[in-house]
């Protein structure tokens, strides 16, 4: 009989009950290569119905705008690695969830205990890591269901979440996960694979690109050779963002459903128009006006690091602004656009590709327009603000009339522009342009790209402003407009 070690490295006499167990019902079920007879289902064994219930959930992510994330793990390596990767999550304070698959826990229950003990989550990595879409549905049940029962027995912990190794399924999968009482099929936001050369600094800043709220990160035990390195970065990462790691089932408790794009009011607000020769439409890039009122506009996308810092700026300065946001980052990371709602800014359309709209034809531009306003719109669950600013500020009569054909016949401009986005622009420039260009009435616009200077600009700016008596407005109240 093989001897297997525990986690002590004393000699194990014999073979767990569980691990027997699987190996059994595995030999039933065609899993191992095996001859005819070891393929063919026992008589006795009760055959599994396909489930005719509601699929469990499924989600790359959490939908959520607090400030945290969930570090998750693959498979199970070796004691020494994993009392090592132990050590590491410990150092900085993180509690991690691990997918492990029910054969290695049925190997070395003991590094499974250890890693509940740590404080950690345990969850379902299937039996034995096989590519489930190729399963038929009886195959899929019975590795989620074995892997389930030799988790529970030999921990003592019920796993409430499936992924598979790659993190790929299909509806057979997700039917299989809600049969045997799983809460949702998870996958990732990242899923961190080998570096290939890269030096500290490009992996540093790889992987604060996603560190993102509700975000999913994923990382293989057993095939990740710079395990501990990734941990330590991440780590770094989520506190200078200003975010912290917290177990998958806490993250999914803080998270919400969103509504289908067809049940938030105002989803169809967009809609192609080929009558857009008489359209009318108001284009706005100042208010006359004797007061000192002006509204702070931002533009484009960028990541947690630079909109989360801006965010809080404008928190701590008590001021309101207006994003105009390129719906594909909407689209990639909607919990950030969300969050920039949930602090009382507006969310507006700046396209969704953002391309120079005076380029494309008529239809391609409407599409532009309707495909932003959707996405924005599912990302936010609510209908933004109906104002559209073109990209690079680019616009003629004719774009604008197709533009407002669609709804969208507020289109937004600027008096205040300082290139902000432009790397060579320092911080002290930007402020330097604001404040030789600010009047009543004015309309500011800034970036929140990543790696320009407007982060740094944006206090100093704001305070200088309110030295001089300006206060600050939403763009939608400058205008006039009701939303």
């Amino acid at each position: 009989m093989k001897r297997l070690r525990n986690g002590t490295g004393q000699i194990r006499g014999t073979i767990s009950i569980a691990f027997l167990a699987a190996m059994a019902l595995l030999a039933g079920c065609g899993l191992f290569a095996g001859n005819a007879k070891q393929e063919e289902a026992k008589p006795d064994e009760p055959k599994v119905v396909r489930y005719e219930g509601p699929m469990s959930k499924e989600f790359p992510f959490v939908y959520t705008t607090k400030k945290e994330l969930a570090l998750t793990f693959n498979g199970m390596g070796s004691e020494k690695m994993m009392r090592n990767l132990l050590d590491t999550l410990d150092t900085y304070q993180i509690k991690a969830t691990f997918f492990v698959p029910g054969m290695r826990v049925a190997e070395e229950p003991d590094i499974a205990k250890m890693i509940v003990e740590r404080g950690h989550e345990l969850e379902n990595n299937t039996l034995n890591r096989l590519d489930m879409t190729k399963l038929d549905y009886e195959q899929i049940h019975k590795e989620i269901q074995m892997s389930n029962t030799i988790i529970e027995r030999e921990t003592g912990v019920a796993p409430r979440y499936l992924r598979t190794r790659s993190g790929d399924f299909n509806d057979d999968i997700r039917l299989a996960a809600a049969q045997n009482g799983m809460d949702a099929v998870v996958s990732y936001s990242l899923f961190l694979h080998n570096w290939q050369g890269e030096d500290a600094k490009d992996k540093y800043l790889y992987l604060r690109k996603y560190i993102t709220r509700g975000g999913i990160i994923a990382i293989d035990t057993q095939e990740d050779e710079d395990i501990i390195e990734a941990v330590s970065l991440l780590a770094k990462a989520s506190i200078d963002v200003g975010y912290r790691f917290i177990p998958l089932h806490d993250l999914a408790l803080h998270g919400s459903e969103r509504k289908p794009l067809e049940q938030i009011p105002g989803y169809d607000a967009a809609k192609l128009n080929p009558d857009y020769e008489n359209a009318k439409y108001r284009m706005f890039a100042k208010k006359e006006t004797s007061r000192k009122e002006i509204a702070l506009t931002f533009d484009d996308w960028g990541t947690d690091y630079t909109v989360t810092k801006i965010l809080d700026i404008l928190a701590e300065k008590q001021v309101k602004a207006t994003f105009f946001l390129r719906a594909n980052g909407a689209e990639a990371n909607p919990n950030l656009a969300r969050a920039i709602v949930d602090e009382g800014h507006q969310a507006a359309n700046h396209s969704y590709s953002h391309p120079v709209v005076t380029t494309l034809t008529p239809e391609q531009l409407q599409e532009e327009v309707i495909k932003a306003h959707q996405v924005i719109t599912y990302a936010i669950q609510q209908k933004p603000a109906m104002i559209f600013r073109p990209p690079t500020g680019e616009v003629d009569d004719k774009t604008a009339r197709i533009i407002a054909a669609t709804g969208y016949s507020n289109i937004a401009l600027y008096d205040v522009t300082t290139f902000d986005w432009d790397v060579n622009n320092s911080a002290d420039k930007i402020v330097n342009t604001i404040m030789n260009k600010i009047d009543s009435g004015s309309v500011i616009l800034l970036h929140i790209l990543d790696d320009i200077h407007t982060v740094e600009a944006l206090p100093v700016a704001i305070d200088r402003l309110k030295s001089e008596g300006f206060t600050f407005v939403k763009l939608v109240d400058m205008m006039g407009l009701t939303d």
